[in-house]
């Protein structure tokens, strides 16, 4: 039987998507199910639909459950929190950066997933700014991959249409929010607290 897989779609700026972020291997490895990253960009589904921020901005009473709501979830999880000064930040360039190690044979790409981890930890832990260059190069950088040909592969044309092209996948799948889980049968589960129903289905299903 081929092991079954999850595709874990998220966006960097994403909130709730720092607790999957932390706890997804470890339920994974349980489950015995294989994830795929796919990172995205919120931005440009957010403005289809009229949005030019985050819908935890334009309703501040949604917000401020959220924000409540994340600190009970870190604490439960032990996971260290601290609420980011800007919010949201552009994950631009941590999302092309991922992609462009996603792009790599795997046996170069180990990285990936500890860089991913790294991006939700300052920003949401370490209060840093992941739209500074110099933060993603210094968290490339503790991670002893070659951080200044990393980000110049981020540059390219290539990966910034790969980008665009999993936004606009995203958009297909009417993915609306982060983090998103959709299995192999097309099955959508969205939010932290759906991590276990959708590796659930992914078991079964496979």
């Amino acid at each position: 039987m081929a092991t079954a897989t999850l595709d874990f779609w998220f966006e960097f700026s994403s909130t709730y998507s720092y607790p999957a972020t932390m706890r997804i291997d470890a339920v994974a490895a349980q489950a015995g199910v294989a994830v795929r990253l796919r990172p995205f960009l919120l931005g440009p589904i957010f403005q289809a639909q009229g949005w030019g921020t985050s819908p935890f901005n334009l309703y501040p009473a949604k917000g401020r459950y959220m924000w409540r709501d994340l600190e009970r979830i870190c604490a439960d999880l032990a996971l260290p929190f601290r609420r980011p000064a800007v919010f949201p930040q552009s994950g631009l360039l941590a999302a092309r950066v991922a992609l462009a190690g996603l792009q790599r044979p795997s046996g170069q790409a180990a990285w990936v997933e500890d860089f991913c981890r790294a991006v939700y930890r300052v920003q949401f832990a370490e209060g840093h700014r992941i739209d500074q260059p110099e933060t993603i190069l210094d968290i490339l950088s503790e991670l002893k991959v070659n951080a200044e040909q990393i980000v110049a592969e981020a540059h390219t044309t290539e990966i910034k249409d790969r980008l665009r092209a999993q936004t606009a996948e995203a958009q297909r799948l009417n993915i609306f929010g982060s983090p998103t889980f959709i299995t192999s049968d097309a099955e959508m589960f969205w939010g932290n607290d759906r991590l276990e129903n959708a590796f659930a289905w992914a078991k079964r299903t496979s």
